[in-house]
């Protein structure tokens, strides 16, 4: 297992929360806005990986380094970061499926320092995200499964067959079961794809929810919201899931997981 440093160990601790007296970095508090000091930051994140990325030279090394600089980032502007249940990432020696909620970009940056440390893994993603200028080296090194969200029918294909493919070569997947990123959780639109796939693979469910609303979805560029540190980002891992039968009554379990913790979180936040 690997220790990133001092404060954030992954193979220790089961709990991450960052210092409530960490102070803002000198550059945040130069430049007032949070927004201002962190994207130019993030884009120094990808270009210079996305350069190391074009050449092949871009190892799982490199990935959770480039996370977890992100993470320090956020951290730096003045946001608490708090992650929990890191042990049931490893219950299970075996891959598995991560099945959670998605709001925001920041867990598509922040996931792998938090997991790739202990679990070889990659997502189910988007394919507009293997065009995307510069970043979409990253994306293609970490050879997820892309699918179109267009034809159902196809993705479910393609995440069943390279999915099982995958885990059989030891890597777990993530999956965001929703269609689109959104700070509203709405179960009607959480489909059970994460489910079908370890019942077909044979492999638990890792569960998790997150609050990650604190990096906004932009209005222009939905990658570029505003940067809210009153807000703080929550990331909870539960009980890893044996699926039994077709797996409808994990697929519940997990959407009643996800709700209690978005509801226990929002209760942090009262005045928001």
């Amino acid at each position: 297992m690997e220790i990133l440093d001092d404060n954030f160990c992954l193979s220790i601790n089961d709990h991450y929360i960052t210092d409530p007296e960490r102070k803002r970095s000198f550059i945040s508090r130069f430049f007032l806005s949070s927004k201002l000091s962190f994207y130019p930051q993030i884009l120094w994140y990808i270009l210079s990986n996305g350069a190391k990325a074009a050449f092949r030279q871009y190892t799982n090394e490199d990935w959770v380094k480039a996370s977890y600089g992100i993470l320090r980032t956020l951290e730096n502007v003045g946001i608490i970061i708090n992650v929990s249940g890191l042990k049931n990432i490893s219950v299970f020696e075996c891959p598995v499926v991560f099945v959670g909620n998605h709001m925001s970009v920041l867990e598509t940056f922040v996931l792998p320092c938090i997991i790739q440390p202990l679990k070889p893994v990659t997502f189910v993603v988007k394919r507009d995200l293997l065009d995307m200028p510069v970043f979409k080296h990253v994306m293609r090194s970490r050879e997820p499964i892309a699918v179109g969200r267009v034809n159902p029918r196809e993705d479910f294909k393609t995440v069943m067959e390279e999915g099982v493919i995958k885990i059989q070569k030891g890597i777990s997947i993530i999956i965001f079961p929703q269609s689109t990123r959104s700070v509203e959780f709405k179960p009607e639109e959480f489909n059970s794809l994460g489910v079908k796939l370890a019942v077909r693979a044979n492999v638990p469910v890792v569960p998790f929810a997150l609050k990650t609303d604190a990096w906004g979805i932009g209005k222009i560029i939905k990658d570029f919201g505003k940067i809210d540190i009153k807000k703080k980002v929550w990331f909870r891992f539960g009980e890893p899931v044996k699926i039994q039968g077709r797996g409808a009554e994990e697929h519940e379990k997990i959407i009643k997981f996800i709700q209690n913790c978005l509801i226990e979180w929002k209760k942090e936040e009262p005045n928001l």
